[in-house]
C-alpha cells in the first residue's frame, strides 16, 4: 500500500522534542462528547482516498488538505468532503489529523497538528526516521493528545482469527513463523518521490513493514534482524524482493518476505504460524480465510477456522472507527503509538541489515 503524496505547508522544526512516553492513557484528551469527531485528512493520493471514503462509510464528511488542489477538489466532490487550502485552516475545523502524507513528510504534519491540540492518526509506517517517529511522540505527549498508527493488517480478520487462535493456545507456544506479502513494482512515473529511498524507505518499510508488525504481534518484541533485498544488489532492475529473518525475544523466529517482482494485478499474502501443539496457515490464493492444522486435542472446541460471516468487514473502515472510538471514550486501541514506532523500528534495522550485510540487533524494543 502507497503512502500518499502532499506536502506539508510547513516544515519538521529543527529542534527535536525530548523523548518520553504518550500522557497517563486513563486520562487522556478527549475529543468534544457533544457532536461527531470532526476529521481532517491530508494528504489525498491513493491511501487519503482510502481513508476518506473510510470516513464516509463511517457517516463522517471530512475536510481534507493537499498542495493539489484540484487532486483534492475532485476527491471532495466524490465523497462529499470539504477542501482546506492551508494545514492552518484545516486544523482550525477538526478535531483529528488524519495523516496521508508521503513518508518522509508524516512527522512534519503530525507534529504541528499535535501542537494545535489535534488528536493525530497516521498512516504506515509512522515515520523515515527513528528521530521523527520519536518527535511525534514527545509532541503528542507535551500537547496532551492520542496518536495512533495506522497499521492496518492488524484489521484484517484472517489475521486477527490467527492471533486469537494463538492466544487461545491452539497451538502452544508460537516457535516459528513465515509471512509474505507479494505484489508488483508499485506504477509510478519515474523520478516519483516513492522510489526515492531517502523518502520512502522502499519495499521494506512501505510493504514488509506490515508484516513486520504482525510478527511482533503474535511472537513478541524481535532482538536481531537479518535481512536481504535484491535492489540492493540491482538497483536498476526496475523490480524488487526482500527477505528478512527476525529473531523474537521469546526465541521465536519470523521469516517475512516482501515482494514486487509479480505481474500486475497480482497481490497475495499469506502466513504461517507454527507452535508446539499445531499450525495454523492462511493464504489469499485459497477460498478459506484461515485453515488450521492442529494436533489432536490440542485445542479444546476444536478447530479455530472461523465462519465468513464473521470475517465480514473493511479493514480502513475497521481501523478507523477503533481509532475514532479510542479518542471519543479515553480508551485502548489494539495498536499503540509506540508499537508503531517500534515496526519502525524493526524496518529500519532490516533496511540497514539489507545495505550492510550485516545482522542488526536491536537493544531498544517496546518496555
Amino acid at each position: 500500500m502507497l503512502p500518499d503524496r502532499a506536502l506539508p505547508d510547513r516544515a519538521l522544526p529543527d529542534r527535536m522534542l525530548p523523548d518520553g512516553a504518550l500522557p497517563d492513557r486513563a486520562h487522556p484528551r478527549r475529543a468534544r462528547t457533544d457532536a461527531p469527531l470532526r476529521i481532517g485528512v491530508v494528504g489525498t493520493g491513493f491511501m487519503g482516498e482510502t481513508h476518506v471514503a473510510a470516513w464516509a462509510a463511517e457517516g463522517i464528511r471530512t475536510v481534507i488538505h493537499d498542495v493539489d488542489a484540484g487532486r483534492a477538489a475532485t476527491l471532495a466532490e466524490r465523497h462529499g468532503a470539504r477542501v482546506a487550502a492551508s494545514l492552518d485552516e484545516l486544523f482550525g475545523a477538526v478535531d483529528v489529523v488524519d495523516v496521508c502524507t508521503p513518508t518522509h513528510l508524516h512527522a512534519a504534519v503530525a507534529v504541528a497538528a499535535a501542537r494545535a491540540g489535534r488528536h493525530v492518526i497516521c498512516e504506515k509506517p509512522m515515520a523515515r526516521t527513528l528521530a521523527d517517529a520519536e518527535a511525534m511522540l514527545a509532541a503528542a505527549r507535551e500537547a496532551g493528545v492520542r496518536l495512533f498508527v495506522a497499521q492496518v493488517v492488524r484489521f484484517f480478520p484472517e489475521y486477527v482469527a490467527a492471533r486469537a487462535a494463538v492466544l487461545d493456545g491452539a497451538i502452544g507456544e508460537p516457535g516459528v513463523l513465515r509471512l509474505s506479502r507479494a505484489s508488483f513494482r508499485p506504477r509510478q512515473p519515474a523520478g516519483h518521490w516513492f522510489f526515492d529511498h531517502d523518502k520512502s524507505g522502499g519495499i521494506i518499510l512501505d510493504l514488509m513493514v506490515h508484516d513486520l508488525d504482525y510478527a511482533r504481534w503474535i511472537a513478541g518484541d524481535v532482538v536481531a534482524v537479518h535481512c536481504r533485498s535484491a535492489s540492493v544488489a540491482q538497483p536498476d532492475a526496475g523490480v524488487d524482493h526482500a527477505v528478512a529473518i527476525l529473531t523474537h525475544r521469546s526465541g521465536a523466529i519470523s521469516h517475512v518476505s516482501a515482494s514486487w517482482g509479480y505481474a500486475p494485478p497480482t497481490f497475495t499474502t499469506s502466513f504461517e504460524i507454527a507452535g508446539s501443539h499445531g499450525l495454523i496457515e492462511q493464504s489469499s490464493t485459497t477460498t478459506t480465510p484461515v485453515m488450521p492444522s492442529l494436533l489432536a486435542g490440542a485445542a479444546s472446541g476444536g478447530p479455530t477456522a472461523l465462519a465468513d460471516t464473521s470475517l465480514a468487514g473493511d479493514p480502513f473502515r475497521l481501523e478507523l472507527a477503533e481509532f475514532a472510538r479510542a479518542i471519543r471514550d479515553g480508551t485502548e486501541a489494539r495498536i499503540g503509538a509506540e508499537d508503531g514506532l517500534e515496526a519502525l523500528r524493526i524496518a529500519l534495522a532490516a533496511d540497514e541489515s539489507a545495505r550492510t550485510g550485516a545482522v542488526v540487533r536491536i537493544t531498544q524494543g517496546a518496555r
